[in-house]
């Protein structure tokens, strides 16, 4: 085994309707746009070269999908990389929330029968524990809003940090250290 800790890299899914038109998106299980199969298609030679001790998806379509068309058909389903529980907010947009409630944000404001940022960094703390235990770096293709909590709170910032860390649609994303400091090692690429 290495001394080198593990390395986290997260991917988030291609390009849905509802993620190019900012509907928040939860249990809804949408197809990938056809740009968005060829974005998850594009990821296969970037990821090709690496060796993963643990790939996994959520159980959402559009994350198994892109990570069967980026060439790893066989990534095990993991619950806790679901996408953040929206709730009643389900397929709205940040721009109609706010009409009723002006300055909501997803990481501060109410998500009425949804999850908070405290119970989504719950779950992610779970995958990066089960990260650090493997031996060798880990692959994990999931959701926007999971992924920002995930990359926070694995940073040692609180969930709603999540806020700052943008992500685009089938970018590859590294989480990993310096020595012994956890780092951001690559981003929205």
């Amino acid at each position: 085994m290495s001394d080198t800790p593990p390395q986290l890299w997260v991917v988030r899914h291609g390009a849905t309707e509802w993620s190019e038109n900012g509907r928040h998106t939860s249990f809804t299980d949408l197809p990938l746009l056809p740009e968005g199969e060829a974005a998850a298609r594009s990821l296969a030679p970037r990821l090709a070269g690496q060796r993963f001790a643990l790939v996994l998806a959520s159980p959402r379509r559009r994350a198994r999908d892109t990570a069967r068309l980026a060439g790893f058909p066989d990534a095990e389903v993991d619950d806790d990389l679901q996408e953040w529980d929206y709730g009643e907010l389900e397929g709205m947009t940040t721009s109609q929330l706010r009409l009723s409630d002006p300055g909501w944000s997803v990481w501060t404001g109410a998500v009425p029968g949804g999850e908070t940022a405290e119970e989504v960094a719950a779950r992610v703390r779970r995958v990066i524990a089960r990260c650090q235990a493997g031996e060798g770096d880990a692959l994990l293709f999931a959701h926007a809003h999971v992924l920002r909590v995930l990359t926070a709170v694995y940073l040692g910032f609180p969930p709603q940090a999540g806020a700052q860390f943008a992500l685009d649609t089938a970018t590859v994303n590294v989480l990993g250290h310096e020595r012994e400091a956890v780092t951001l090692r690559r981003w929205n690429t």
